[in-house]
This record gives C-alpha cells, sequence and structure tokens, in this order.
C-alpha cells in the first residue's frame, strides 16, 4: 500500500499560513485542525495551519513525511444507529521541530499571514519555568516560546499593530487565555525586554479564554488493521473521535467575522462570557463521569458505556443528572435537557471503550469542583439533600478504602490522599469517620460537617452499602430515607 502524501492523492493547491498551532497531538489533530479544514470546505477560509512540536518527542517528522495529511474517523451513535465517517484533513502545511530547526520556528514568527495561534500543551503546558531564558533554542516551557516567538515577531514587524494575532489556547484549566497572556507578559518582564514590547503585546495579541469538548480517543491502536482496511493510502497518523463538537471561544463582533464558522455546521460560539458553558460541561459531563466511576467499580463494571447501560447503574447516573444537578444550573432548562441527552448518547458510543479506571485519577479533588457544587445547589436551593449525589459520594469513601468483596480497587491518587483514607479506614468506622473527612478543608474547600444532615446521610448509605451491595443498598438506603 503506498504512504500519504499530497502527490499520490493529488491534493489541491497550498494554502497561506493563517494558524500557528503549538500541539500536534491527537487532540488538535481531530479537532482544531478538523475545525480550520472544514472552514476551508464550507466557507472557502484558505487557511493553512503551521504546527509547532512542543516537546523534544513528538511526530512533526511523521507530518511532514505525510506532507500534514492524515485521515480522522468520526464514530458515534446518530438516533441510535452506530454511525462512522471518515475525513482526510489536509490544512496542515507545514510541520517544525524547533528542537531540531530552531531557525525555522523564528521564521514562522516572520509571516505577515498568520492571524492565529491555537494551543495544547495538557493542562501542565500553563505554566512558568524560571530556568527558562530568551537565548535557549528553545526554552523548555510552552509559554515561554511563545514569549520568543511573540518578541521575535515585534522585532521584525517593528511592533506595527497588523502583526497581531488572536490566540486561543485549548488546553483544559479555567481561564486559559488570561492564564496564558499573563505568563507570556511575566516572562517578557523576567527576562527585562523593553515595555514597547508588554505595550504592544497587551494592544495588539488577544488573548481568548476557550472551552472545548470532543472525546478523541486518537490513534486506534487496539485494532489499527480495521481502519487501515478502509483506506487506499498507508496512513501512520489515523486519528479517531466522537462526531459530538463544540468549541466556546470568549470574544466580540471582530473575532466573529475573523472566525466565520456560523458558514459552517459546526458549533462553534463566540460569547461574551463562557464561564456558563464552562459550569455546564463540568457539572452534566465531568460530574456524571465524577459520581458514576466509584459506584460503578464498586458495582463489577469496567467502562462508561457499560455503566450507562447497566440496569442499575445507568439509571442511577441519569436520575442523579436530570433531578438533582440539571436544576441547580442558571441556564436555559430546554438547552440542559439537550446537552445531557446529548452527553449520554456521547457515553454509550460503542466505538470508545472509555475504561472507568483510566478516569479514576484524583477522584477527591474532581469531586470538589464537579460534584460539590451540584450537592450544596441543590441544598441551598431546596433544604434537602440530593440523595443519589450522596449516595455516589459514599461510594466515593467506600471506593478509597482500596478493596472490595475480595477485589482491589484501582484508586489513583496522592500517595497521602490514598494514605489518609486507608489509615482512617482502618481506626475509624461509622459517622465518627464521616465526619473527620468531612472536616477536610483541604479535600472540600470548606468543613462539610456544616451542611445539616450530611454525615448521618453518608454514614447510613455505607451502612446500607456494606450490607446489601452497591444496587440493594441504594435501594435500603432510598426506602429508609422516604421514612424518616
Amino acid at each position: 500500500m503506498k504512504p500519504l502524501n499530497r502527490k499520490q492523492i493529488q491534493a489541491g493547491p497550498s494554502m497561506p499560513l493563517r494558524v500557528l498551532q503549538f500541539g500536534e497531538g491527537n487532540f488538535l489533530r481531530a479537532f482544531a485542525d478538523y475545525a480550520f479544514h472544514t472552514l476551508n470546505q464550507e466557507a472557502d477560509y484558505n487557511a493553512g495551519v503551521a504546527v509547532v512540536q512542543p516537546i523534544r518527542e513528538g511526530m512533526a517528522s511523521v507530518l511532514q513525511e505525510q506532507d500534514g495529511l492524515y485521515t480522522l474517523f468520526m464514530q458515534g451513535l446518530s438516533r441510535g444507529e452506530a454511525v462512522r465517517d471518515q475525513v482526510l484533513i489536509d490544512c496542515i502545511q507545514t510541520a517544525v521541530d524547533p528542537y531540531t530547526d530552531f531557525e525555522a520556528y523564528l521564521a514562522l514568527a516572520r509571516d505577515p499571514h498568520l492571524e492565529f495561534a491555537v494551543s495544547n500543551t495538557t493542562e501542565s503546558g500553563i505554566a512558568f519555568n524560571p530556568e527558562d531564558l530568551p537565548h535557549m533554542r528553545p526554552p523548555a516551557s510552552f509559554p515561554a516560546k511563545l514569549a520568543v516567538w511573540l518578541y521575535e515577531r515585534y522585532r521584525h514587524f517593528g511592533g506595527r499593530p497588523e502583526a497581531g494575532l488572536e490566540v486561543i489556547p485549548c488546553e483544559l484549566i479555567d481561564r486559559n487565555g488570561e492564564a496564558l497572556r499573563e505568563l507570556v507578559l511575566r516572562y517578557a518582564e523576567h527576562w527585562d525586554w523593553e515595555p514597547a514590547f508588554g505595550a504592544w503585546l497587551k494592544k495588539h495579541i488577544r488573548f481568548h479564554n476557550s472551552l472545548v469538548d470532543r472525546i478523541v480517543p486518537g490513534y486506534p491502536k487496539e485494532d489499527p488493521e480495521t481502519y487501515q482496511a478502509l483506506l487506499p493510502y498507508q496512513d501512520r497518523l489515523m486519528v479517531t473521535s466522537e462526531h459530538f463538537f463544540l468549541w466556546v471561544i470568549e470574544g466580540d463582533g471582530e473575532l466573529a467575522r475573523k472566525l466565520p464558522f456560523g458558514k459552517t455546521g459546526l458549533d462553534v460560539k463566540v460569547v461574551a462570557d463562557l464561564q456558563p458553558y464552562r459550569t455546564r460541561k463540568v457539572r452534566i459531563l465531568n460530574g456524571a463521569h465524577t459520581a458514576l466511576v466509584p459506584m460503578a467499580l464498586l458495582h463489577g463494571l469496567e467502562t462508561v458505556s457499560e455503566a450507562v447501560d447497566d440496569p442499575f447503574a445507568g439509571p442511577f447516573i441519569r436520575e442523579a443528572v436530570f433531578e438533582e444537578i440539571l436544576p441547580t444550573l442558571d441556564m436555559d432548562p430546554s438547552g440542559l435537557e439537550a446537552y445531557a441527552t446529548a452527553v449520554f448518547e456521547r457515553f454509550r458510543n460503542p466505538f470508545i471503550r472509555h475504561r472507568l479506571a483510566s478516569i479514576v485519577l484524583n477522584s477527591v479533588s474532581k469531586f470538589k469542583v464537579r460534584v460539590l457544587p451540584s450537592l450544596l445547589e441543590y441544598h441551598r436551593q431546596t433544604g434537602r439533600l440530593p440523595l443519589r449525589l450522596v449516595y455516589g459520594f459514599a461510594c466515593l469513601f467506600r471506593f478509597y478504602r482500596g478493596s472490595w468483596q475480595g477485589r482491589e480497587l484501582p484508586v489513583s491518587d496522592a500517595p497521602e490522599v490514598i494514605g489518609d483514607f486507608q489509615s482512617l479506614w482502618q481506626e475509624q468506622e461509622g459517622v465518627d469517620l464521616v465526619r473527620i473527612l468531612l472536616a477536610r478543608e483541604t479535600y472540600w474547600g470548606i468543613n462539610l460537617n456544616t451542611l445539616p444532615g450530611l454525615a448521618d446521610a453518608l454514614s447510613g448509605a455505607l451502612e446500607h452499602l456494606e450490607a446489601h451491595g452497591v444496587a440493594g443498598g441504594f435501594r435500603t438506603f432510598m426506602q429508609n430515607a422516604a421514612t424518616t
């Protein structure tokens, strides 16, 4: 089978570089590059992408070998039916490894056509490294690399306004654009660059907070032959994703005009404030995951799709979302219900084997951010406890004991967190155990013993769980709550 390149498929003419992309991994290729490819196809946008490899080990060389081409397989459910679509992404025009060709990296800063920069260097990528220096080729951290690149652009164009950029990071941290902007300015000050650069940066480089939402399993490593058989060429960079796509970007009318996604079928929203959308995603999609995982693992399930199709776990998490999480959110109810319905269809995606053990990492801190706000807001609004979320909380406590019915559990957290839970399980029991854990403000941000009835409800849930198992324990827990 012939290798994939532009000569083999007789690709169209090259496009001007309008997008600088930090990151060549699965997510950006299935998300941002797919978005710009769609803009080119449906809105005649003519935007080429220049990819920068952000770490020493990467895939820039493979992208170059394939002339920036790769196949995206989008897979999921549509009206209950399994659907798979494939598209050849062709917007990437070049890929640069600054570790082997730093001059090519700087040369991109001198390209007058560039209008946008996007990134996904993982959550830990947006961080300050005091050991980075401006003469390093390249500096280690992504913000330092970006600072050096922007400084080169500033000097080359003499600080002219037309050399400005729209920077849209996709890293999964809150207010990612603001965080990246502050780090670039911090490097400029740390390296004692002239104040005029900082003034140019503040005025002409616009950093936008953004929210991304798409599940991207990546290269189909468990069954590559099946996917390769669908192609007339050898593709070393094929990538899989779900169909669902949502990109929310904080911006104004100027940004919306520059990115005319309204002419496409993609769900890209340019909004003044993305926080309601972030809250919706964190509370519903991420919150459902976090409330479900410990309970489902105790129940003997292995994947998200198995859990939502299970006769006990499925109704449990659906009712938790629709009856206890959605009512706490201050957004259009019909929009919330539509999003939640889509989330459960995504969870049931037969093409994605999303193992519960792979998303159990740091469940305590995830519960604080993703589930606890819904529990507290439900109580504030109703004066009652959301019993499904409380039972999920009890399952979290029980999960961190480390074993259940003779099985070792895949607890994954900081050693001090695991050690704290397991030592308490050896030393305490019942409501005393619960109250000590609820008092851990380092875990929850507050002393949860101040929430009326929570300690007693959790200790009761744990008793029912131990006595009757996961499903039976929930039934007796709910029956007892109904009579008290």
